[in-house]
């Protein structure tokens, strides 16, 4: 007698194939939630990382042939945490433990966002913080929240620090290994302690949203999810230190940033230069709660410096992320691109870069410059740029010097360096754009 077929194995290919890219998508969006979560039970973020990825491994294996759950999320989340609670159980030295928190936990309803988006009481929260702890240079305290909060890859992570790959790995191993030898608390610390590791939580939060904003690879332009969570935690941020200007500047430079989403891809996902933007897409909501933002940055700026403060932030001038605000207003102030305020943008990059001084901020100026004072001037910028190392597998490098060589009708120079920059990008749809740039040129 025939035996009848395992049900798994009538599962159609292509079917199996869109739950894999579903299970992917999903597990990309929610894995920071569920590691968050996780780490306040096991209270060793490397470990919930693995079991994060043990829920990963449970989805590619029931989803295929039972269904992606309604709610994607919330499985994800219950499978990784049950898995948590056993092995919690499993250790000797978590009973007492256990006994406070296994019988809630078991009965709780599935990890929700919470009610309050301002809600201090955030695991999310208490995961930058824990990643961002002294005990780690700034650099793997970037690296890890990256890993773990944005759910980049060790390669887009390398990419956003232009460091080779193998070098952001490392610093990723060694990071969990740090927090958990040390007995890092998972916690969102208080005091002078919270003022202490406040920078490298900002410069997180920054990066995280900047993969969103303009995602290093893969086939799309934007990653919404990590623009909305950056932006979650920078207004978290605001009003958990409301006396700290840097926090409002990155808040209002977030919010202007955030507030040209819609204008930034085209009706098949395509993206869309500044200069091309439909201005009237950009949401003023957004753009007025950044006005407010840069405000109270400028407020907390003066408090600072007339106060006996601890904070970093005691010299009254504004700091980075408030001067890149303040870049940001520019732009969001114009009716339209030639309406900018050129001048006061490459001058607003020139205390930048005597702030902050780093390459990407002169090739930044150096697009300010070519707008204000024409392109000769910022190609002699850019040339300058071009001996530094960590700029030299940098698309944006020979992008924005082919398009001061096109302004300056050295087409055949610019094509080169327009199709040097497609093939630095590994974001396709970053790629077409060059490409296209470049088919444009007179005589190409």
């Amino acid at each position: 007698m025939r035996q009848a077929a395992d049900p798994r194995q009538a599962i159609d290919p292509r079917q199996a194939a869109d739950t894999r890219q579903a299970i992917d998508t999903v597990f990309r969006i929610e894995s920071p939630r569920v590691i968050a979560g996780v780490a306040r039970i096991v209270r060793d973020v490397g470990i919930a990382e693995e079991l994060a990825q043990d829920a990963l491994v449970a989805a590619l294996e029931q989803w295929p042939r039972d269904g992606v759950p309604d709610n994607p999320g919330a499985w994800l989340m219950a499978t990784a945490r049950h898995r948590a609670v056993d092995l919690v159980r499993r250790r000797e030295t978590y009973a007492r433990k256990l006994r406070e928190i296994g019988r809630d936990l078991e009965t709780t309803a599935p990890f929700e966002e919470p009610a309050d988006p301002d809600d201090i009481d955030d695991d999310l929260l208490r995961l930058v913080f824990t990643a961002c702890h002294p005990v780690l240079s700034a650099e793997a305290r970037i690296a890890l929240t990256l890993r773990l909060l944005g759910g980049l890859t060790t390669a887009e992570i390398a990419r956003a620090f232009l460091t080779p790959e193998p070098t952001i790995a490392q610093r990723i191993v060694r990071a969990k290994r740090t927090l958990a030898a040390k007995n890092v608390a998972f916690e969102v610390p208080y005091g002078p302690e919270r003022a202490a590791r406040l920078g490298p939580v900002l410069d997180v939060v920054y990066l995280v949203f900047n993969e969103g904003y303009a995602a290093t690879a893969g086939d799309d332009w934007l990653r919404p999810a990590l623009c909305e969570d950056a932006l979650r935690l920078a207004r978290v941020l605001s009003q958990l230190m409301p006396g700290e200007p840097e926090v409002h500047g990155l808040t209002a430079l977030l919010e202007f940033q955030a507030s040209r989403t819609a204008a930034r891809t085209g009706p098949d996902g395509e993206p869309v230069l500044l200069k091309d933007q439909n201005r009237r897409r950009w949401n003023r909501m957004l753009i007025a709660r950044g006005i407010a933002a840069l405000d109270r940055a400028g407020a907390a700026s003066t408090s600072a410096s007339t106060s006996a403060s601890t904070s970093a932030s005691t010299s009254g001038a504004p700091g980075p992320y408030a001067l890149q605000a303040a870049i940001a207003a520019c732009h969001a102030h114009a009716h339209s691109y030639e309406e900018t305020d050129w001048a006061s943008i490459a001058t607003l990059y020139g205390l930048l870069a005597a702030r902050a001084p780093s390459p990407v901020v002169e090739l930044n100026r150096a697009v300010a410059v070519s707008m204000a004072e024409g392109p000769a001037k910022a190609l002699e910028i850019v040339d300058a740029l071009a001996a530094e190392p960590a700029l030299r597998d940098y698309h944006l490098l020979p992008s924005v010097r082919g398009d001061l060589l096109a302004r300056l009708g050295r087409t055949a120079e610019a094509g080169e360096e327009l199709a040097r920059a497609a093939g630095l990008t590994r974001n396709a749809r970053e790629r077409q754009l060059l490409l296209d740039r470049l088919k444009s040129l007179p005589g190409a």
